[in-house]
């Protein structure tokens, strides 16, 4: 008996539901012999086409500005000497890398202000106000960061390796140095000055670890960590030279 209710409730449920879709489709008649176009078969003409593929070069760029902003700009070299030291440190994952990595993004922006400056005012303003074209509002920007990065190369070394393998590339001036040789150069000085200054950094607490080790050596405690009497002595020795500021100051003046 229960059984055939529930048959009977669901062929009820079964009526209404095809009787209420045969409403909808005569209310709305499918449309048929409808062209499907995609991406920039609906550009009618040459203006729609290069608006579409300046908005995919606008998307590709918002893509790739966070690779930008960490190898274009100081941000490389600032995570590089914030990591060595909490390496001669020895306090692990103190500080932790959400606040190493938000203080060497705000520095980047502190040490960027003036190119950044300049291509608001020479290349984002102009563009939103529509007295110059995408295209020179890209150069522009482009110029600004070049001048950043030729300002900050002590030496063309890199850029020698890169315009060395760049088959056709034969500058005379600077100007002349296409981006895609500078990019890396920048990106391999900065490494190399990152590194630089890492090791200078290690040396004064790598001695307090030779001569706690040696300590712990004489007294015949072996079994005790160095690292662990260490920590404590190059802790105050950091705090007492205030290194937090000696070394936000070098970084800050690191950059011309």
């Amino acid at each position: 008996m229960k059984n055939r209710r529930l048959l009977y409730y669901i062929f009820i449920l079964l009526c209404l539901t095809s009787n209420s879709f045969g409403q909808t489709s005569a209310q709305k008649p499918a449309k048929t012999n409808q062209p499907i176009t995609l991406g920039f078969d609906a550009a009618n003409n040459k203006d729609d086409f290069t608006t579409s593929i300046q908005l995919l070069m606008l998307m590709t760029i918002l893509t790739l500005l966070p690779s930008i902003l960490m190898t274009m700009t100081s941000f490389t070299r600032l995570i590089i000497v914030f990591h060595f030291l909490r390496q001669a440190l020895g306090t692990q994952q103190m500080p932790p890398n959400q606040i190493m990595v938000g203080l060497a993004f705000f520095l980047t922006f502190f040490i960027m202000q003036p190119t950044f400056t300049q291509i608001n005012e020479k290349a984002i303003q102009p563009y939103l106000e529509g007295t110059i074209k995408q295209q020179v509002a890209l150069k522009e920007a482009e110029n600004a960061m070049r001048v950043f990065m030729f300002k900050n190369m002590n030496d063309d070394k890199e850029l020698a390796l890169f315009i060395k393998y760049n088959q056709g590339e034969k500058p005379e001036t600077r100007a002349d140095v296409s981006t895609w040789s500078l990019i890396p150069a920048y990106i391999m000085h900065e490494l190399k000055i990152g590194f630089t200054m890492g090791f200078l950094i290690y040396i004064p607490f790598l001695v307090i670890d030779m001569v706690i080790s040696s300590i712990l050596m004489a007294m015949g405690m072996m079994m005790l960590p160095p690292m662990m009497i260490s920590l404590p002595f190059k802790l105050l020795l950091f705090v007492l030279v205030d290194g937090w500021y000696l070394l936000v100051e070098s970084l800050i003046t690191s950059f011309r």
